[in-house]
């Protein structure tokens, strides 16, 4: 006590001093939390390396002298990016739209946020709750009342969303609860200004909420009336920003004042910090730098901050100068950083105003604006741009280039002129943001603004929902597709027809731009009506035709709705020309008809319309126009609109409409979309032909085709006329899966089957031709009663008209260059493209090299200013071109559209051209390929030509592999040298050239037999399999037919190979073969091909010799095959090992389908070789295609991927008792079926029921962290036939009631009592009150009598649905049960009330018996203490009374002893006491011969007695007897202490077995036992006893396998190889929890130096326990001790991502520690230094920093370290506890001088402090 009063001197009271105030004061300080810029630069992603990087904001190492470190000042002004905005941030945002459920919010730098009902305040949340649930009319003030456009609010960023496309979606708060958080009551001064909202209303004046706990604000009423001048009130949820102008109470209540908030300003005895600053505070502030981008200033005397320049105010840009004194206001501060932003703009310097949130030019968002200046580019943030009428916009560094390219800012801001899209505009900087990007230039919609009804849009299929179908019209803009109009019927499953990401064309029904809604339809008649719209009531004028569709039927009529919400009543009279008795028998809801205005009044909106009057004509109609067309009559027409799918023309000149599809502008349809881009309106087009009329529309062609076959006559003007064999010329009108719809003149349909498309097997229909492609058709069949015929395309049997390739050629070449001319003529004063139409192909150009990129190259002309001019790196020559360069080219191609030219650089092609003769032939190269055209060059000529992709009409392509490629060769035949149409270019026939020479199998060296790839044969079957057919050849040779290859159109459960008969002559096909020693298949190309079998087909589809066969590979053909698809297989073999089947579906393809994804019948799959016989054709699901390594899994059940809800088969792999039962799933997937979810009648021990690998079907609740939950209930699996549910499945605490009666497993045993599985979810807990009605004084007894998953019956006696607990009990007299304890225990009963006063009083009595009663009962006594000995106390007071009882009970047992038996007490304590052991045993061989335990304790107890009482014959004198007894006895004792030494380790193998069977779970036996095999390099012993171990310890010890685990992962690791570890390694963590083994391995990897696989390890768990603190401490340790101290700093920030925030200072703090003890001191200690200075009441982290600086620092920096703790701001206990330290460590390591210092220190302390120190 002396020396405590010595070193902590009291003191009177005394005044506090200025610099404890301060210190006080200065309690909170910033999150330091940041690492070496040189870490934070690694960091940063998508970072490149040169001037655009980034620079972080860095904390600087200046300290000051209270140890508080400040923010310091950014090394670059930049604006503030949205990756930069995090949770918790606060900003100052401004109002932009007010909707009923969000405010949209403007944020600093073109940002926006969403602030959502549920976040205004707790008051106005509670308010419309009550208002919801009261259901009265009370009027409840909506967002629109409490917010307008332009106000300027205090909000925190909440939550950050992220959209399907990567977009963030900010939601922001204005609770004051949040946005207030860092201020407390004591904080709060007069003058502050604060937000808040309206809480109540009270007489005079408002309650405000600032989210201030303990402190109420009140608003008078009169200071809201002279601020705003409006007699209005407030209403609740109002917000409001008001000055501070009473506290009282310290802080508790404070009075507000809207008065004189312009001179408000936030001033240093405020006391604000980097930790409670709030935006929107005028501060003033003084400038520190003046850079390019902005500014940088000092404010509230010690923070720095920052202006960007969009907040600078444009006038006084170039005033500013260093030191000048500013107002400024305060936008944001970045948590992470604590970076400050103000805005100088003069419009937030003013508070109560509103910001302009519309701009003074008027609403140009979304137009495109040409000719923009760039004036100014901003480093890291964007660029400024001046608009042709000189506004000032700003484009975001993002929008300069596309997302996926790198921008050269100095290139974008030497170009001229820009082209920019107008995006936002951002009220806060009241400047438009724009954007450079094409993608988004080109964008057709991009606000609902831009879309009108009526309008035919294109979509993306989003999702189906119960009421409809969203589509994406673009990014921001998705519209709503009725279910009444996903067709022109109501579909019943339209999840058939529409798939996510279907592309589909939809036309606006409506617009609504207020809630941003678009109503679409996908009804063909409405997408493709031709009628007028009728958009108002203004276009629906009497006698106009248009089509709707009807939304009602009444007895009266129809209601027809068309678009824009114009509707009409079709009266009863007017719905057809019979008379309709009940309109809805005839109509319905949906219906699209074509309706006829009768009347129709604007103003009242009110429409009177007839399907009749359609129906039967239109004689009140104006007369049409008298134009005599006729089906094949030439036409002239005017263009009148452009739609996207046909140009609306007017017949000249009777003006009569008509229509020309865009498909029928040419034969070539890649010049169909040409031609109707540079059509316009208002040009004339001639040389039409009419080829269909009907009432109401005119159909015209420019075909040039279609328009020969009706100048001569070849069409057929009715079905009359149509004959079989008739050839017809038309165009694909439709495309089906099962064939082609060709429509032809007239309108006459015919339909093409699938077989008769082309010659060549044909897989897809839809693929093979193109809408509106000219055809040549043959008529194959009549149907004259249904006026349906059938027709055929294949080219082998229709006629091609005579020179009908090349007069194509030239007419789409002359297509082509009309429009080129029109282009250009339309541009004239364009030089650019004046000068592409001269260009012709091969014509030489001298060019200058411009870049090199991807193998080719970019040139520049000076003539071709602004073009593109590309050669291919096929084009290049192989000398290395520098940029600069200049060289000769030839053109090969000229995209006047794009203004592209394709040129080519190729010596052959640039050289002297050679003559050519009409009629010979040449090797041609194709040079380049454009869609029908393509560019090829004659060998040896340098001449170059056009010819076209298609020698024939009807020719198709099955696979890009079949189209013309650059490069490839062709032979072609010179028609003129000479052509004028083609301007000088030679025109030419040409075919494909001749098949390279295939291999031979003649070739091969094992023999001089064999056959070509592709060659027919004959043979005759030798043998028939269930998956082959081996047919002997005409050769002798032997060749295979795969069973995939026998017969065509194979129905599903035949055998093909049935089909074939033993002897029967075939013809075959080569296509391939296998070898003759592993029959493997092999393609003749393939590179290892040797003697083989041939492989065959029989299918007649392959036999044609004209079908070109192609080798495919096995990847080729696997990639083909996509997850889900159904394909056609056939029954390999059945694997009984693997427990898998193979099936094969083509020669070289071979596919497994494992025992669960075979069936879901439990008695199929127990056989599943007599379902699926040999040879037989099933139908497959593709699970998995993977070439490398080539996996190929299918599945029989008709799925591929498991979903809840679905009964699918389950594998047993193992029964846990903690977790239930692991089922292995089809698909590689796990689960697990928890107790309760077994059967629906519990029963003991339900996992005795199943074994390993037992079969199993199961019901799939629900997939959790990659594991399904899963259910073995009948009434799931079954829910028609199941019984009655004895113990129903509980899945919420809601279906629980107190007083129920309810079975459940026991889960465990614990102190706090016995806990019980109610459900998967939901654990129930009896108290050991609750459990048993016997008296427990440990809840040993209960653990050693309830195992777990022991069924009970239980009693629900409460329930907390908050807490979600729920108290059971398991009584008798609750359950009806007996108890869960037997009553042989002997266990005493808890007893209450007066029957335990009547035991008390019973059990005093009996405490104090006679004394002859005593020595009767002596023995009693000792047999009831050994009897109650383990129940020693229970909780209560009862305890407290049985203690005292044994006491006493013990005090006169010990008493009775020490009086009764002297003689046995001595014989007690004569000696130890050895193990007794029964008679006749021995411990071993050499003990046999020993005396039993009772003799030899006999012999113990009475030294001086004849030892041989036996009766024995004496053969030694008594002396020699009695040496040998003492030698025999001592052995004994010896043996006896040698097996009783718990610390001895056996020394042969029986021993430890014998051990063993006393601990079977003992892992440290089981680990001596394989230490000792491995002594004797015995290691496969030892695995075997590692196998045992893990077999018999009981799955209860989970500890105890785990380290069994770990030994067999040491052994594998130093005798074992890879594999066998991994294999060990993925076995443990099945049977264990995961993180310890991944831990216990990584230590060994790093124990044994394998530090590659230890880091490798690591870097898995950092990913999958990213959760887990101990990962990443155990990772950091192992970074450390490599030596690697810059990869532990980055894992630290990892760390501090991953984790939660709570655990970010314990974890700095660790890693701090670990660079004190294996990496660099002083970052150790600049870690700690940093997180001491953000948390400085961590008391437990100081002591932690002074332990390791006395350990590793010097004694100067103890000692200052010891200074800065002693003036915390902490209580005043631990400080005196840092003192006590500081004075113990100078009494050891210091000197006099430096004791008595520390005392003088503690004696300022206590005066500083007054009484509160000297208690």
């Amino acid at each position: 006590m002396a020396s405590m009063e010595e070193d902590f001197p009291r003191g009177g009271t005394a005044k506090k001093t200025t610099e404890s105030k301060t210190l006080v004061e200065r309690t909170e300080v910033d999150n330091l939390f940041q690492s070496h810029e040189q870490t934070e630069t690694k960091k940063r992603k998508g970072a490149i390396k040169d001037d655009n990087k980034k620079p972080k904001k860095q904390k600087t190492d200046k300290e000051k002298q209270n140890a508080l470190t400040l923010n310091a000042p950014a090394k670059c002004v930049e604006i503030l990016h949205s990756k930069n905005v995090k949770e918790g941030m606060l900003l100052l945002g401004c109002v932009k739209e007010v909707t009923d459920f969000d405010v949209t919010v403007g944020l600093p730098c073109g940002l926006q946020g969403f602030i959502n009902i549920k976040n205004i305040s707790d008051s106005y949340t509670k308010l419309l709750s009550a208002q919801l649930d009261a259901d009265e009319s009370e009027e409840i003030y909506s967002l629109s009342h409490l917010f307008c456009p332009g106000m300027l609010v205090r909000c925190v960023v909440v939550r950050l969303d992220t959209a399907k496309g990567g977009s963030v979606s900010i939601q922001l708060s204005i609770n004051p609860n949040l946005v207030n958080k860092a201020l407390t009551s004591s904080f709060l001064k007069t003058g502050m200004v604060l937000s808040g909202l309206v809480d109540s209303v009270e007489d005079h004046g408002y309650i405000v909420d600032i989210g201030i706990s303990g402190t109420k604000a009140f608003l008078p009423k009169q200071a809201v009336k002279d601020k705003h001048n409006n007699p209005e009130e407030l209403t609740v949820g109002r917000y409001v920003t008001s000055r501070l102008d009473e506290v009282k109470n310290e802080g508790r209540v404070v009075r507000l004042s809207a008065h004189s908030l312009a001179r408000a300003f936030a001033a240093a005895r405020h006391g604000w910090t980097l930790v409670n600053l709030l935006p929107g505070l005028l501060v003033k502030a003084k400038i520190k730098k003046v850079t390019k981008h902005g500014l940088i200033l000092d404010f509230l005397s010690s923070f720095s901050a920052q202006v960007d320049f969009l907040h600078m105010e444009p006038e006084q840009t170039a005033s500013y100068a260093e030191g000048d004194e500013l107002e400024a206001c305060v936008l944001y501060i970045e948590p992470s950083t604590r970076l400050v932003a103000l805005s100088l703009r003069s419009y937030l310097l003013k508070p109560g105003t509103e910001v302009d949130t519309t701009p003074a030019g008027g609403d140009c968002i979304g137009e495109v604006v040409k000719g923009c200046k760039m004036t100014a580019m901003h480093h890291l943030s964007g660029a400024t741009l001046e608009l042709p009428d000189k506004t000032v916009v700003f484009v975001h560094r993002y929008h300069l280039k596309e997302s996926y390219a790198q921008v050269n800012e100095h290139k974008v801001l030497a170009m001229p002129e820009h082209t920019c899209k107008i995006l936002n505009f951002s009220p806060m900087e009241q400047i438009h943001f724009v954007s450079l990007r094409k993608s988004m230039i080109n964008i057709p919609f991009f606000r609902y603004n831009d879309i009108e009804a009526g309008q035919v849009v294109e979509g993306t299929v989003s999702t189906l929902l119960a009421h409809g179908m969203m589509v994406n019209i673009s990014d921001h803009i998705k519209g709503m597709v009725p279910r009444t109009h996903l067709s022109d019927i109501l579909l019943k499953n339209p999840e058939k027809k529409y798939a996510e990401g279907m592309k589909v064309k939809c036309r606006v029904l409506s617009v609504d731009l207020e809630k941003k809604r678009l109503a679409l339809t996908r009804k063909k008649a409405l997408v493709e009506s031709t009628l007028p719209l009728f958009l108002s009531y203004a276009d629906a004028r009497k006698g106009r035709v248009s089509h709707g569709y009807i939304v009602c039927i009444k007895s009266f009529g129809c209601i027809v709705h068309f678009y824009n919400d114009v509707k009409g009543l079709v009266p009863i009279s007017e719905l057809s020309s019979e008379p309709v008795l009940n309109p809805e028998e005839v109509f319905y809801i949906g219906q699209v008809l074509k309706a006829k205005v009768l009347q129709c009044d604007p103003e009242k909106e009110r429409m009177m319309l007839s399907f009749k009057a359609v129906m039967a004509g239109d004689p009140e109609a104006p007369p049409k126009p008298q134009v005599d067309v006729e089906v094949g009559k030439k036409l002239e027409a005017k263009v009148l609109k452009k739609s996207v799918n046909c140009l609306e023309v007017a017949i000249l000149p009777e003006e009569a409409s008509a229509l020309l599809p865009t498909m029928h502008l040419s034969d070539h349809m890649s010049n169909c979309p040409l031609l109707w881009e540079a059509l316009q309106e208002g040009d004339v087009i001639s040389d039409l032909v009419c080829i269909s009329k009907n009432k109401q529309i005119i159909t015209l062609t420019k075909k040039p085709t279609v328009k020969w076959s009706l100048e001569e006559g070849a069409v057929a003007k009715d079905f009359s006329d149509i004959v079989v064999g008739m050839q017809l010329i038309g165009w694909i009108k439709n495309i089906m899966s099962y064939g082609v719809f060709v429509e032809f003149p007239c309108g006459l349909v015919g339909l093409a089957p699938k077989s008769a498309m082309s010659e060549k097997f044909i897989s897809d229909a839809t693929t093979a031709f193109q809408l509106g492609q000219t055809v040549i058709a043959k008529v194959t069949n009549l149907d004259e009663e249904k006026r349906r015929f059938l027709v055929t395309l294949k080219a082998s049997e229709v006629m091609n008209p005579e020179g009908d390739a090349q007069t194509r050629l030239i007419r789409g070449l002359q297509e082509r260059r009309a429009v080129s001319e029109m282009l250009a003529n339309r541009d004239s004063g364009c030089d650019l493209r004046q000068n592409l139409l001269e260009l012709t192909v091969g014509q030489k150009l001298s060019l200058t090299v411009d870049d090199l990129k991807d193998g080719g190259a970019t040139f520049k002309s000076d003539k071709l200013t602004g073009a593109t001019i590309v050669a291919t790196k096929n084009h290049v020559p192989g000398v290395n071109l520098t940029p600069g360069q200049k060289v000769n080219a030839v053109v090969l191609h000229v995209d006047i559209m794009s203004s592209h030219v394709h040129v080519s650089t190729l010596s052959k092609l640039s050289c002297k051209k050679k003559s050519l003769t009409e009629g010979s032939k040449y090797s041609v190269i194709v040079q380049h390929v454009d869609q029908d055209f393509a560019v090829v060059s004659l060998d040896g000529t340098a001449q170059l030509t056009v010819i076209q992709t298609t020698s024939h009409l009807n020719e198709i392509f099955r696979s890009e592999v079949e189209k013309l490629k650059q490069g490839m060769h062709l032979t072609a035949t010179v028609i003129e040298p000479g052509c004028e149409e083609l301007a000088g270019l030679p025109l030419v026939s040409w075919e494909r050239a001749a098949p390279k020479h295939q291999r031979l199998l003649s070739e091969s060296p094992a023999t001089s037999r064999g056959h070509r790839y592709g060659d027919v044969v004959t043979g005759k079957v030798r043998t028939v399999k269930p998956t082959c057919v081996l047919v002997k050849l005409e050769d002798g040779s032997t060749g295979s037919v795969h069973v995939s290859q026998v017969a065509e159109g194979a129905c599903l459960g035949s055998f093909p190979t049935s089909s074939v008969k033993v002897g029967s002559e075939v013809t075959a096909r080569v296509i391939g073969g296998r070898e003759a020693t592993s029959r493997r298949y092999l393609p003749f190309s393939h590179p290892k091909f040797t003697y083989s079998i041939p492989e065959l087909t029989l299918l007649p589809s392959k036999l044609d010799e004209s079908v070109d066969l192609k080798p495919v590979k096995a990847e080729e053909m696997l990639s083909g095959y996509k997850a889900g698809e159904t394909i056609s297989c056939f029954v390999s073999k059945y694997i009984p090992e693997k427990k898998s089947l193979e099936v094969t579906t083509d020669p070289c393809i071979t596919g497994t389908v494992e025992l669960l994804a075979m069936t879901t019948d439990l008695n199929d799959a127990n056989h599943p070789e007599k379902l699926y016989k040999w040879g037989k054709m099933i139908s497959a699901t593709v699970v998995e295609v993977s070439s490398k390594p080539q996996r190929f899994s299918l599945s029989l059940t008709g799925v591929h991927t498991l979903e809840k809800g679905s009964v699918t088969l389950g594998m047993v792999t193992s029964a846990q008792s903690h977790q239930g039962l692991l089922v292995k799933l089809p698909f590689g997937a796990m689960g697990t079926v928890a107790m309760v979810d077994i059967a629906d009648a519990y029963r003991p021990n339900p996992l005795a029921a199943y074994s390993k690998d037992q079969l199993i079907r199961c019901y799939l609740l629900g997939n959790e962290n990659g594991k399904w939950q899963l259910s073995l209930r009948p009434s799931r699996l079954n829910r028609e036939k199941a019984s009655s549910v004895k113990d129903p499945e509980v899945s919420s605490i809601e279906q629980l009631r107190e007083g129920q009666i309810i079975r459940g497993y026991v889960k465990s045993v614990g102190e706090q009592g016995v806990f019980i599985r109610l459900s998967r979810s939901i654990i129930g807990r009896a108290q050991l009150q609750q459990s048993t009605k016997y008296f427990l004084t440990d809840q040993k007894v209960l653990t050693d009598h309830l195992l777990v998953n022991t069924l009970l019956t239980t009693k629900i006696v409460s329930i907390d649905k908050e807490g979600e607990l729920v108290d059971l009990s398991l009584l008798p007299e609750d359950t009806g049960k007996g108890d869960i304890l037997p009553p042989s225990l002997g266990l005493p009963l808890r007893l209450a009330g007066e029957e335990k006063e009547k035991h008390d009083a019973s059990r005093k009595r009996k405490a104090r018996p006679s004394k002859s009663q005593q020595d009767q009962e002596v023995p009693k006594k000792k047999t009831k203490k050994k009897t109650r000995k383990p129940e020693d106390s229970d909780s209560g007071v009862e305890v407290y009374f049985r203690e005292e009882e044994e006491e006493e009970e013990e005090k006169e047992e010990e008493k009775t002893k020490s009086k009764s038996k002297p003689a046995q007490e001595k014989q007690d304590h004569a000696g130890p006491l050895r193990l007794q052991v029964s008679a006749g045993f021995s411990w071993d061989a050499e003990l046999s011969s020993l005396k039993p335990a009772s003799a030899a304790q006999d012999a113990d107890s009475s030294d001086g007695e004849d030892e041989n009482e036996g009766g024995k014959p004496q053969k030694k004198s008594r002396h020699e007897l009695e040496l040998e007894k003492k030698e025999t006895e001592k052995a004994l004792v010896q043996r006896e202490a040698e097996l009783m030494d718990p610390g001895r380790r056996p020394q042969d193998s029986a021993a430890f077995e014998r051990l063993l069977l006393a601990s079977p779970s003992s892992s440290l036996l089981w680990l001596q036992y394989m230490a000792h095999h491995l002594q004797a390099t015995q290691i496969e012993q030892a695995r075997a006893v590692a196998e045992r171990a893990l077999k018999t310890i009981s799955f209860r010890e989970e500890q105890e396998k785990l380290n069994v685990w770990v030994a067999l992962l040491n052994l594998e690791n130093m005798y074992g190889t890879e594999e066998s570890l991994k294999k060990v390694f993925e076995r443990a963590l099945q049977f264990c929890e995961p993180m310890p083994v991944y831990q216990q391995l990584a230590d060994i990897y790093a124990k044994s130096n394998k530090t590659k696989e230890a880091e490798g390890l690591y870097k898995t768990m950092a990913k999958r326990f990213r959760q887990n603190k101990a990962v990443w401490l155990s990772y950091g340790t192992f970074l450390l001790q490599q030596g690697q101290s810059d990869a532990a700093s980055a894992l630290l920030q990892r760390a501090l991502k991953s984790l939660p925030s709570k655990e970010s200072v314990d974890v700095i703090a660790k890693f701090a520690q670990l660079e004190f003890r294996y990496g660099d001191t002083e970052r150790g200690r600049s870690m700690l230094d940093k997180v001491l200075t953000s948390y400085p009441k961590r008391t437990d982290l100081w002591s932690v920093f002074i332990d390791l600086m006395i350990k590793h620092g010097s004694q100067k920096d103890v000692r200052a370290l010891f200074d800065r703790v002693i003036h915390l701001s902490v209580s005043v206990k631990k400080i005196k506890f840092f003192f006590k330290r500081y004075l113990d460590y100078e009494k050891k390591h210091g000197t006099p001088e430096s004791i008595q210092a520390v005392k003088e220190k503690a004696l300022e302390f206590v005066e500083a402090k007054g009484t509160e120190a000297a208690c």
